[in-house]
Order: C-alpha cells, then structure tokens, then sequence
C-alpha cells in the first residue's frame, strides 16, 4: 500500500499545473494564468510499489465558472525512458527527494491499474490518508475482460479530453474538463461500457460530482 507522507513539496503540485494546464487543448482558461486550488481526487496502488498515481482534481477560480479539471499524475523517483513528452516537470518531495511527475495518461503502469479499477480488480484508495479505501469512487463494466496484454497507453488529445484506445477495441474517454451532474452517485453515459466518478467539495459547502471517465465502443 501506498505511504501518504506529510511533507512539503517544492513546487507545489498546484505550481506546475499552473503552467501546464494551458498548453493543453482541452484548457478552457482564458489568456491570464489560472488560479488553481485542490478540489479533490483519488489514488490507485501500484502493485510493485514503485510508482505513486493519483487522480487529483483541479479547480480554476480565475472566474465565476469555475472550472474543474481532472489530472491523472503519476510520479517516479527517476525518469521515465521515453516519456519526456509526458514530462510535466519535478518537485523535492520532503521524504522521497526528487520526483518527476508525468502526465499519467501516458504512464504504462496507470494505465494498467487503471482498467483493473473499471473492471473491479482495484480499490480507489483515499488521496490523503494512507491504507484507506475510497468508498465515493464508483465504478461499472460490462463485456470482455481489460487485461491490457502489453498494450502501451497512446493519448489523444483534443478539446474533449484524452482518448486512450484500450483491450477489445474500446476506448477510454478521459473527461479533462469536469462537468457535475445531480446523480448520486453519477451514472454512466447511455451505452458505455465503463465508467469511473466520484465528488469533490464545491463552494458553500456543496458536493460536486461527476463521471471522470468512460468506456466505450470505438
């Protein structure tokens, strides 16, 4: 299980998102920086104990809308071979030292305990709180099994999101952009195949919830 130190971080994961959130496609600021706050998100273990995932949710507060956006990060104690293209920058971790941390989207390992989440074979795991289950992460499959078989992770971006082609000629939708909804828990789009969700605190001490990721049919 993961170990959750509470350390400081230099910079601040909020820090580089700050200045990688607008070279994305999907970003929905305007010219000026964002103003970003932690909203939210889960872990998911990696089962060699080498790779720290997490899926943390964003917040935009440089305008009344609000934009939440959802930012699969993995982090790694050396650099990844290959992935400087993911590489979203490095911090000094208090405990660990340095860390390079990847846009997960692009992370093998993710990507693989990713599809064990959907299918059931993983646990959410709180974001905070070492050894703890995140029980607001729901989670759906219907049909083949997704065991990736050595399928490599290959992102698309757009201003919909990140779509990864995955097993049995699915694909999975990467909601970047969050848009909440009045389910409780969020349902699945009509015809996925899969679906992941879970809620994140809004202003005034409300619950935000939405479907951060779908499975579907190419």
């Amino acid at each position: 299980m993961a170990v959750i130190h509470d350390t400081t971080l230099k910079p601040s994961k909020t820090e580089l998102l700050t200045d990688w959130l607008p070279t994305r496609p999907w970003y929905r600021g305007g010219p000026g920086a964002p103003v970003l706050e932690r909203s939210g998100g889960f872990r998911l273990d990696d089962p060699d104990g080498e790779v720290g995932m997490e899926f943390i949710v964003v917040t935009d507060t440089a305008s009344p809308e609000r934009t939440a956006y959802l930012v699969p990060l993995t982090y790694r104690g050396a650099p990844s071979a290959g992935a400087e293209h993911a590489l979203i920058g490095t911090m000094e971790h208090g405990v660990l030292g340095k860390r390079w941390v990847y846009d997960g989207c692009h992370d093998p390992v993710l990507f693989t305990e990713l599809l064990a989440l959907i299918e059931g074979r993983a646990q959410a795991m709180a974001q905070s709180v070492s050894d703890t289950p995140d029980h607001e992460v729901t989670r759906s499959h219907t049909g083949a099994a997704l065991s990736p078989d050595g399928l490599a992770p290959e992102p698309a971006d757009d201003r919909d999101g990140t779509r990864l082609p995955a097993p049995h000629g699915t694909v999975l939708d990467v909601h970047r952009v969050l848009t909440p909804v009045d389910e409780n828990p969020p349902l699945p789009p009509r015809g996925a195949l899969g679906h992941v969700a879970t809620g994140w605190p809004g202003p005034d001490g409300t619950r935000l919830r939405a479907v951060l990721m779908t499975l579907r049919n190419a």
